[in-house]
C-alpha cells in the first residue's frame, strides 16, 4: 500500500478547486477539465464493480478524498520523501484509513496504466467492505484484475494485462497449493525476489478463473467466494468448486503461455456527463484544512499542525479546521482541549459526524452509570448515525452500552450490524462472539473464535484464543485446540495498564502494569510488536501507546531484564478491551426532604 505524503503548503500557494461527482470528491490545483476527467474515471471504476458485483455495498463509513496533482512539481511537494528515494516515481498513491481514505493521482501521467496502483487499492476498499475474510492471493488477484481496467469515454475494458505479466514468462509458476497458503507473513508477500511473482500469479489465476476456458460465465469464482464467506476452509472450498489443483495447474500454465488474454467490454454509464460535475474554488483555509487532515490520518501530526493552525487563523468559523485541531489535541493527550475543539467544530458545521462522535465519547456521559447519562449517550450515538449511518464505531458503542445494561439480545443485533459494515475487522466478529457467550450460546461463540483464530494472526488471533478459552471445553464447537502465538523465548504476563511513557528523544517506551497486588515495569528501547482490540472507540486512525490506554487489559510478552530494577524487556504488547460487566445502573436520586 502506498501512502500520500502531504508536505507544508508553500507560501503564496493558490487555493485548490473541488469537483463533486455523484460519488466522489476531487481536489486539484490543475484545470477543472482534468479534475472532472479523474472524477469520471473513478465513477467508471465504481460502475464496473456495480456491474460485476450487483450485490456489493459500494460505499463505506470512510469517505474517499482524491487529490489530483497538476504535475510532477506539485506531486513532489505533496510527497517529498518519495522523490528523495531511488527508482521510478509512481503516478498515484492511496492511503487506507478507518475514518477517512485518501488518493493522489498526477494529471500529467497519461499512460493507460498510470493510475493502476490507485485503482488497485480502491478495489481493496470495496472488497473489504463486502467480505469478512479473503485469502491473500484472491484479495490481491481481484484488486490487480480490476485495478488494470482501462477507460474510454464510451467503453470500459476489464481484464487488461497487468504490467506484472512479464514476471510470469520464461519461468515456472508457483504451485497453486503454495499460492493458496500465502498469508501476510509469507516470504511471497514480502521478499523482493518473490513478491512480484506472487502478485503476477495471483492476478493471472483470478483472470483465468474469471475469463479462462471453461470458466467464463460459469460463476465458479463467485461460488468459491460464497463458500469462503460461509466459513468453509479455503482448500476444501477450492477443490469443491475447481477440482484437482494438479489438473488446474496444467491449464493455468497453458493459459499463461498462450499469449492471448481475454478482456470484457462494458459500456460506460449513459448518464455520466463529466461536464455536469459541479466545480468550485476552495478557500485557502479549506485547502489548508484538507492538506492538514491527510497528515493527521497518515499519523504525522507535526507536519499537519502548520496547515491546521493556518486554517483556523484564516477562517475561525471553518468547522473542519476546528475538527482537525481537536485531533491534534487528542493525539497529544489533551482531552479537555480536544473535547472543546470537537464541540466547536460541530457547532459550526452540523454535518461533522466525527466531531459529534468524539465530543460524545470524550464527555462524562460515555462512562457514567447514571440512567439519565446513559440515555443521553444512547441518543448522541444515534445522532452520529443520523449523520453517517455507515459509521460502525457508533454501533459498537451502542452494543457495549446495551451490554452494560444487560440487554444482550439488542447488543447482539447492533454488533452484527457493525460486522456487516466492516466485515474485515476481526475484533467485530469477536465482539459478537463475546455477546453470544453472555447469552449462553457457547457453541456459537466458539465458532466465531475459531473463525478468527484460523484466518488472522498476531493480536487478533490471540484475542480469539482468549474467547475460545473462556468457553468450557465440552461446550465448544468441534475442531482442533487453539493456542496463542507467543514469540520464542518469551514469558507472558497479564494485567491492567497503569501508565505508559514514550520518549521522543531515544524512542524508548515504558509500561507500568497493574497486577492488582503489585505494579510491574517493562521497558523497550529496540522496538516491539504491538496490537489492540478493534473495538477501542477511537480505532486505528488515532491509536497510540502514549495516550488513552490506561485501564485496558494488557497481555505482555517479555524477555528477562538486563537488571533487577524492572520486570522485563518488551517483545510484544497486546491491549484488549474486555466486554464491560453488566450491572444495575445507578439511580438518579432526588435530595431527601427535610421533615
Amino acid at each position: 500500500m502506498f501512502g500520500l505524503l502531504v508536505g507544508r503548503a508553500a507560501a503564496g500557494e493558490k487555493p485548490w478547486i473541488e469537483v463533486d461527482s455523484p460519488h466522489f470528491r476531487v481536489l486539484s490545483d490543475g484545470s477543472d477539465r482534468d479534475a472532472r476527467r479523474v472524477a469520471r474515471e473513478f465513477e467508471q471504476m465504481r460502475a464496473v464493480l456495480a456491474d460485476q458485483f450487483p450485490s456489493f455495498r459500494l460505499e463505506s463509513g470512510a469517505p474517499l478524498l482524491i487529490f489530483a496533482a497538476q504535475d510532477e512539481n506539485t506531486a513532489k511537494k505533496l510527497a517529498p520523501q518519495v522523490w528523495k528515494a531511488k527508482g521510478a516515481k509512481p503516478a498515484g498513491y492511496f492511503h487506507h484509513g478507518w475514518e477517512k481514505q485518501f488518493a493522489m493521482v498526477r494529471l500529467d501521467a497519461i499512460a493507460p496504466e498510470a493510475y493502476q496502483v490507485v485503482y488497485h487499492e480502491y478495489v481493496h476498499t470495496i472488497l473489504h467492505a463486502n467480505f469478512r475474510w479473503l485469502p491473500v492471493w484472491l484479495d490481491e488477484g481481484m484488486a490487480e484484475l480490476y485495478g488494470n481496467t482501462r477507460f474510454q469515454q464510451s467503453k470500459i475494458f476489464i481484464g487488461a494485462p497487468s504490467t506484472r505479466y512479464r514476471y510470469l514468462l520464461g519461468r515456472p509458476l508457483v504451485p497453486i497449493d503454495t499460492l493458496l497458503a500465502v498469508n501476510q507473513r509469507s516470504p511471497y508477500y514480502h521478499d523482493e525476489d518473490k513478491v512480484q511473482m506472487f502478485y503476477a500469479e495471483s492476478w493471472v489465476l483470478v483472470h483465468f478463473l474469471t475469463f479462462g476456458p471453461g470458466m467464463l460465465n460459469t460463476g465458479k469464482l463467485t461460488q468459491f467466494n460464497n463458500l469462503l464467506q460461509q466459513g468453509t476452509e479455503q482448500k476444501k472450498a477450492f477443490r469443491q468448486v475447481f477440482g484437482d489443483t494438479a489438473e488446474l495447474q496444467k491449464n493455468l500454465d497453458e493459459y499463461v503461455h498462450h499469449f492471448t488474454i481475454t478482456t470484457a467490454v462494458v459500456k460506460s454509464p449513459p448518464k455520466l456527463d463529466e461536464k455536469a460535475f459541479p466545480v468550485r474554488t476552495l478557500s485557502m483555509a479549506e485547502t489548508e484544512s484538507q492538506l492538514g487532515s491527510y497528515r493527521l490520518w497518515s499519523h504525522d501530526p507535526a507536519d499537519a499542525r502548520p496547515h491546521i493552525e493556518q486554517a483556523v487563523k484564516d477562517d475561525p468559523k471553518l468547522g473542519l479546521a476546528h475538527e482537525n485541531m481537536g485531533f491534534l489535541d487528542f493525539a497529544d493527550g489533551k482531552d479537555e482541549e480536544a473535547a472543546h475543539d470537537f464541540a466547536e467544530a460541530y457547532r459550526l458545521d452540523g454535518t461533522l459526524y466525527l466531531s459529534h462522535f468524539y465530543k460524545t465519547m470524550l464527555s462524562p456521559i460515555a462512562r457514567s452509570d447514571m440512567p439519565a447519562d446513559q440515555a443521553s449517550l444512547h441518543e448522541a450515538l444515534l445522532k452520529t448515525l443520523d449523520l453517517n449511518n455507515q459509521f460502525a464505531p457508533s454501533y459498537v458503542e451502542l452494543a457495549l452500552l446495551d451490554v452494560r445494561q444487560g440487554k444482550y439480545s439488542e447488543a447482539l443485533r447492533l454488533a452484527r450490524r457493525a460486522e456487516q459494515l466492516e466485515p474485515a475487522r476481526a475484533g467485530y466478529h469477536l465482539l459478537t462472539g463475546q455477546i453470544l457467550l453472555r447469552l449462553g450460546r457457547r457453541s456459537d461463540a466458539s465458532a466465531f473464535a475459531r473463525y478468527v483464530a484460523e484466518r488472522w494472526f498476531g493480536p487478533d488471533h490471540d484475542e480469539a484464543v482468549d474467547l475460545w478459552n473462556e468457553i468450557p471445553e465440552a461446550q465448544r464447537a468441534s475442531g482442533e485446540p487453539l493456542s496463542d502465538e507467543a514469540p520464542k523465548e518469551t514469558q507472558t504476563m497479564q494485567g491492567k495498564v497503569r501508565s505508559t511513557a514514550c520518549s521522543d528523544k531515544d524512542h524508548s517506551f515504558t509500561l507500568v502494569l497493574d497486577r492488582g497486588n503489585q505494579d510491574l515495569t517493562f521497558h523497550s528501547k529496540a522496538g516491539f510488536m504491538s496490537g489492540f482490540s478493534d473495538t477501542i472507540w477511537y480505532g486505528e486512525d488515532h491509536f497510540t501507546l502514549c495516550h488513552h490506554v490506561e485501564g485496558l487489559r494488557a497481555v505482555v510478552r517479555y524477555k528477562s531484564p538486563a537488571d533487577k530494577s524492572y520486570a522485563g524487556d518488551l517483545a510484544e504488547l497486546e491491549l484488549r478491551e474486555d466486554l464491560p460487566a453488566s450491572r444495575e445502573p445507578k439511580t438518579d436520586k432526588a435530595p431527601a426532604e427535610n421533615k
